[in-house]
C-alpha cells in the first residue's frame, strides 16, 4: 500500500501533485487545506481522508475533522495538524501520544518537513510532510510518499514539488 502524504497547500494546488500522488493507494491531507476545491482535486486522484487545520473556514471543517485516527492493515495513524515534533509537542498531543501512541503519526503546521523515529513512544514514526502550496516561509514545497508492507511503514520518499 502506498499512501501519498501532504499538509499546508492554503489553497494551491500544486500542478505536479496529479504526476506524484495519481493512482496512489491513500492520499493525507494534514490541515490547512485552504479551499474545497484543493480537496475535490485530491479526491479525484485518490481516496483522501483529511483534517481540518487553523486557517481553514467552516466549510472544510464541515467536511474533515480535526483529528484522524484509523487503522491500515494493522498499521494505526493519527492525523491532526498542529501536532508539534519530538521532544516539543503541542499542548495535550505528548499526553495523549504516551497514553496511546500510534504507529505513524502524522501533523503539519510548521512548514518544516520532518521523519524520524521516535523510541520513548515504541519507535512511532513522526511524520511532518512540510508545506505543499505557496503561503508561508518554506523555499521548497514537499510532499510524502509511505510505502506499508505487511501492515509497517517500511520507505518514505520526499518529494521536491518544484524540482
Amino acid at each position: 500500500m502506498t499512501l501519498g502524504i501532504l499538509s499546508d497547500t492554503h489553497g494551491f494546488f500544486h500542478p505536479a501533485l496529479e504526476d506524484y500522488l495519481a493512482g496512489l493507494d491513500l492520499l493525507l491531507h494534514a490541515g490547512d487545506i485552504g479551499s474545497g476545491a484543493v480537496l475535490d482535486r485530491l479526491e479525484a486522484l485518490a481516496p483522501t481522508r483529511a483534517v481540518w487545520g487553523n486557517i481553514d473556514g467552516a466549510d472544510l471543517r464541515r467536511r474533515v475533522p480535526e483529528h484522524q485516527r484509523f487503522d491500515l492493515d494493522g498499521c494505526v495513524f493519527w492525523m491532526t495538524h498542529i501536532g508539534g515534533r519530538p521532544g516539543r509537542w503541542q499542548r495535550g498531543v505528548g499526553e495523549v501520544l504516551r497514553r496511546q501512541p500510534p504507529d505513524v503519526f502524522i501533523c503539519g503546521h510548521s512548514h518544516i518537513l520532518r521523519i524520524e523515529r521516535v523510541d520513548a513512544l515504541g519507535g512511532m514514526l513522526f511524520v511532518n510532510p512540510g508545506a505543499a502550496g505557496r503561503q508561508g516561509l518554506h523555499q521548497v514545497k514537499t510532499c510524502v510518499r509511505l510505502v506499508l508492507e505487511d501492515g509497517r511503514p517500511q520507505q518514505a520518499e520526499v518529494i521536491h514539488l518544484d524540482a
